[in-house]
């Protein structure tokens, strides 16, 4: 599947172009695309068919299937692109994704924000050039469809971390994304404290220590650190879970996200409400209640 859908995108694409293609050589690239379609259908039939017969209703014995048949790691990447793709129209018309009422967003794009523009610059720049340089018109228009994808995916991915900010939320739980990748919540029971704390840790964009602390980095840099009563799960980018008892992340503005943390909570019925005084061990600790 994954060898002829980019195969038909460029046949599309040298039809677009004007490209003259034998009708055999159409006639075989459909075969195939539909060959290759039948036989992805006489797999996740049976599937299908016994997810149904368990009592799943049609959607979620498609999804069985689909799960049964296509890697976690190629979902979540179609996910997210399509996810980043409609966070650019967001970004557009100036809203962000699904912020509940009381919740305070806290943006985290600062350092990566000049990256962003200046890949988008290169990318610019390349196309055009590619443009001027290349003489032969397929290639150049295979060329100009990866480029011009290339320049949207880009803008895609920054639009997907503006529009899906960090969140403290009314009832003082601690929500952490970046973008459509990743997506990590922590109740406001098992948060004991936070504090500013800018660290540059080493590693990609998720990493995760033997002793459970997790580092989500933005320009290879985390600006607060919050401490756990117990360990959260979450699901790395590629699908991989993991869980952490830190969490070490990046704010644009650190100290609000402190200050929002510590806040007494406005529900304190569900969990008793965080204050500085939280933040470091008793040096004559109660006995228990």
């Amino acid at each position: 599947m994954w060898a002829v859908l980019p195969g038909e995108v460029a046949l599309a694409v040298c039809l677009v172009a004007g490209v003259r293609i034998p009708g055999a050589v159409l006639l075989g690239a459909e075969a195939l695309v539909v060959g290759v379609l039948a036989l992805e259908a006489y797999v996740m039939w049976p599937l299908y068919a016994a997810r149904r017969r368990a009592g799943e209703t049609r959607r979620e014995a498609g999804l069985s299937a689909v799960r049964a048949v296509v890697p976690v790691a190629v979902r979540r990447l179609l996910v997210h692109e399509f996810r980043a793709l409609h966070s650019l129209g967001l970004w557009v018309l100036r809203r962000r994704h699904r912020i509940p009422e009381g919740a305070r967003p806290f943006a985290y794009t600062e350092p990566q924000t000049g990256i962003m523009w200046t890949f988008v610059f290169v990318s610019v720049v390349e196309t055009v050039v590619l443009a001027l340089v290349i003489p032969w018109p397929l290639v150049h228009a295979i060329l100009l469809v990866v480029d011009v994808y290339g320049i949207v995916i880009i803008l895609a991915l920054q639009a997907a971390c503006v529009t899906r900010p960090h969140l403290v939320e009314a009832d003082g739980s601690l929500r952490l994304r970046y973008g459509a990748l990743f997506d990590l919540r922590a109740p406001a029971s098992v948060i004991a404290s936070a504090r500013v704390d800018r660290r540059f840790p080493g590693g990609g964009l998720v990493r995760v220590d033997e002793d459970g602390t997790l580092d989500l980095a933005v320009g290879s840099q985390t600006t607060v650190t919050v401490e756990l009563t117990e360990p959260v799960d979450f699901v790395r980018p590629l699908g991989r879970r993991g869980s952490a008892r830190t969490l070490r992340f990046h704010a644009d503005d650190p100290r609000a996200v402190v200050a929002a943390l510590v806040t007494p909570s406005l529900a304190p019925q569900l969990a008793p409400p965080l204050t500085p005084e939280r933040t470091a061990p008793s040096s004559t600790p109660d006995p228990p209640a």
